[in-house]
């Protein structure tokens, strides 16, 4: 028998209309169902548009998970009440063997249609509670043109995300958190971009999380998972932060300019070593990135090279340095393959170049066929999954060898690290490592590890404990930078530089619906510093170390030139995006053999070192509606490092602009435009400087800042319409100056 008692009081300030319980004002109304507290609307007030639609609202707006014995839409009152005029609390109570109850806050911003969402629970422990979910907002109306803004480290925009999905069978996206770029997914239109589909975090301490969109070909849902610390033996929890939901207008650029006013007073940012200066000197006046591989004669004899050619700083990333075989070995890492002494000596030659060396170590793998696995008795500190299992993983496909995460939660493995750390930087005196897969995390379900099982802030907080444990090992030098793979707002206090791919994602994933964003740009550009690329001229190299029967016969010769405007795009991509331009695999005969792609590549590197007040420490802002060309261009699926069985590439054809740009205001408050050719021919750039749209005065200078200069080509007054010629295969600042 269904027990139902509705308990309703303290609603002064609330609309009752019919069966509803509502929350209003100026910019957005909320309905609940009186009987249930279900939400059934949700009111854009501001465009007068329903966004829900109430025949298609599935649940509450909360739900728990792995739980036992427990029956969410059985035995429960349901009350409402109004804590002050802009925020309603509901308070589902549970009677009988299971007294779960769970209270939530609902709190209308006034500027603006949005709305936080605040939740606590208890009563957990009886019914074995795992995590809690909330808000769940369901029967969201479908938008005809639909873009999902992903936050899978730099960013990518899915377009048609409800693609392939039945009304059986949705189509799901799912982040997890810590390890995302940022707490935003965001769904809109992308022809009418109104009242999008608003939805963000606001935790700041690091819970393991997920947030999710799941999609229909008529319907979308959204809500935010977190694992409780200890679930299954926890009686009440209080994540103790808010999930945002609201309306937007705009692109993905909008929703990430809502996020990040949120996001600018955070730690994340108060924190930055970036913007507090604590990062090494030479970092941020790196010009150039190559991202070489195997012995110093094939990295830093190569560095050495391009930057005589550049006549600006290039620093080393650099791969398989090391004593052991690549995704199979680690952390074997020292002595290095070629021996200490060739390895020290080379790397203090460079360094009288003035050339740095990011070396490569995992941040949590061992290679678990490792004699090193056995013997020190690794396998008590692996992170475990609920079942027992790891999360072993074979990389390595020639040899077949797995790697198995470390639990980042453990003294043991940052114990392990530390060292290693502390070797390549004294001994071997190297500038920084590189701590591969370090924007990520993984709940651990060990109970032996001193930690919380499963949910909490295990990951991050032992990922700081340990970046703090490395650092104490050369306190007494400040050159050292410490980088990671991927781009993720939790690690912006205690990482220096970020390595962000998706600038070539299609070399990588191939062509299909998933474009990709600067989104972690948008909000943390001027706090966190970003490189990196796969973009390349060759075919990816073998490591020597692996099986000799694989390596493929082409391993870093040249790719065929088809592909050379899509390097050109995802060089265009960095440098509008404002990352440190990164070449995979450089070698010195590319000038002579791919010499126009390497004259762009010049170019974009000195026009975007003229040009850092935009492009290494400005906000990234409105892109400006520019009209350009579109071509189809062979795009190349390639690995950058590891050959495959078979064939190496895959081949596609993409759509793509032959300009590319984006806009920057310096801390100035001057607007920098950048702009990229990939075309073989010269093309207009043309587009209107509104100052009061761009915060400029209504006249100013319009420079030109180039490769080789900087000059003032006109002025400009209130709103004005720029027009420049702009050369095949170049880049250019257009600067808006006060």
């Amino acid at each position: 028998m269904l027990l139902f008692a509705v308990v309703l009081f303290g609603l002064a300030g609330c609309n009752r209309t019919g069966g509803l319980v509502e929350i209003s004002n100026a910019n957005l109304s909320l309905g609940f169902e009186r009987q249930t507290g279900k939400l059934v609307s949700f009111v854009d007030k501001t465009k007068g548009v329903e966004m829900i639609d109430s025949a298609a609202v599935k649940g509450y707006p909360w739900r728990l998970a792995g739980e036992e014995n427990f029956t969410q839409d059985a035995g429960y009152t349901v009350s409402f009440k109004k804590k002050n005029p802009e925020c309603l609390n509901i308070v589902w109570k549970y009677a009988g063997e299971n007294p779960v109850e769970v209270s939530m806050d609902v709190t209308l911003e006034k500027s603006r249609p949005m709305s936080h969402w605040r939740a606590s629970f208890k009563g957990l422990e009886p019914v074995k509670c795992e995590s809690v979910i909330y808000p769940v907002i369901s029967g969201v109306k479908a938008y005809e043109n639909a873009d999902l803004i992903l936050p899978s480290w730099l960013g990518n925009l899915r377009h048609d995300p409800a693609e392939d999905a039945t009304e059986e069978k949705p189509k799901v996206y799912k982040y997890r958190f810590p390890g995302s770029s940022a707490q935003l997914m965001a769904l809109y239109d992308r022809e009418s971009q109104k009242h999008g589909l608003y939805m963000a975090g606001q935790d700041t301490t690091s819970l393991a999380k997920y947030m999710v969109f799941s999609l229909t070909p008529s319907h979308a849902a959204c809500s935010a998972q977190i694992l409780i610390p200890d679930g299954r033996k926890v009686n009440t929890f209080d994540p103790g932060f808010d999930i945002v939901i609201g309306s937007f207008d705009g692109d993905w650029l909008s929703a990430a300019k809502i996020y990040r006013e949120w996001a600018v007073q955070t730690k994340f940012c108060r924190e930055s070593r970036f913007r507090n200066g604590e990062s090494p000197e030479w970092l941020p006046k790196t010009a150039f990135w190559i991202w070489n591989r195997g012995r110093s004669s094939n990295v830093l004899t190569e560095a050495e090279d391009v930057q005589a050619r550049l006549g600006l700083p290039v620093n080393a990333y650099w791969h398989w340095w090391h004593g052991c075989s690549y995704d199979d070995g680690f952390p074997d890492y020292v002595p290095p393959r070629e021996g200490a002494e060739s390895f020290t000596k080379a790397v203090d030659h460079a360094h009288k170049q003035g050339i740095h060396s990011l070396v490569y170590m995992n941040s949590y793998q061992w290679g678990d066929a490792t004699e090193s696995f056995k013997t020190t008795g690794a396998e008590k500190y692996v992170a475990r999954k609920e079942n027992g299992g790891t999360y072993r993983h074979v990389y390595q496909i020639f040899s077949g060898k797995g790697l198995t995460p470390m639990c980042m939660g453990t003294q043991f493995w940052r114990d392990k690290y530390a060292s290693l750390c502390d070797i390549v930087v004294n001994q071997y005196h190297v500038d920084g490592v590189y701590m591969d897969q370090a924007c990520n995390g993984m709940p651990c379900y060990d109970p032996n590890h001193g930690h919380p099982v499963g949910g909490g802030s295990t990951w991050r907080d032992g990922f700081g404990m340990l970046t703090d444990q490395i650092r104490g090992t050369f306190k007494d030098r400040k050159d050292v930078m410490l980088g990671g793979e991927g781009s993720a707002e939790d690690w912006i206090p205690i990482l220096d530089d970020f390595l962000t791919l998706q600038a070539s994602q299609e070399r990588y994933g191939g062509v299909g619906k998933t474009e990709p964003i600067p989104l972690f740009v948008a909000i943390y550009h001027d706090y966190a510093m970003v490189y990196g690329s796969y973009s390349s001229l060759v075919y990816p190299p073998y490591d020597e170390l692996w099986t000799k029967e694989f390596r493929p016969a082409n391993a870093e010769t040249l790719l065929p030139e088809e592909f050379n405007m899509q390097f050109r795009m995802e060089q265009a991509r960095s440098f509008t995006w404002g990352m440190q331009p990164t070449l995979a695999n450089y070698h010195s005969f590319l000038f002579d053999k791919r010499k126009a792609e390497m004259e762009f590549l010049v170019n974009l590197v000195k026009t975007r070192y003229n040009a850092l007040p935009y492009l290494l420490y400005g906000e990234l802002i409105d892109f400006p509606q520019m009209r350009t060309k579109e071509v189809t261009i062979p795009i190349s699926k390639i690995s950058i490092y590891a050959g495959r069985k078979g064939d190496v590439m895959t081949r596609f054809e993409k759509k793509v602009p032959t300009l590319y740009s984006a806009a920057w205001r310096s801390k100035e408050g001057n607007v920098g435009v950048a702009v990229s050719n990939i075309s073989d021919e010269a093309a207009e750039v043309a587009f209107t400087v509104d100052a009061a749209r761009y915060g400029l005065p209504k006249a100013g200078a319009i420079n030109l800042i180039k490769a080789d200069k900087k000059m003032t080509i006109g002025q400009y007054v209130d709103q004005y319409q720029v027009v420049y010629t702009i050369a095949p295969r170049s880049n250019v600042v257009i600067e808006l100056a006060k």
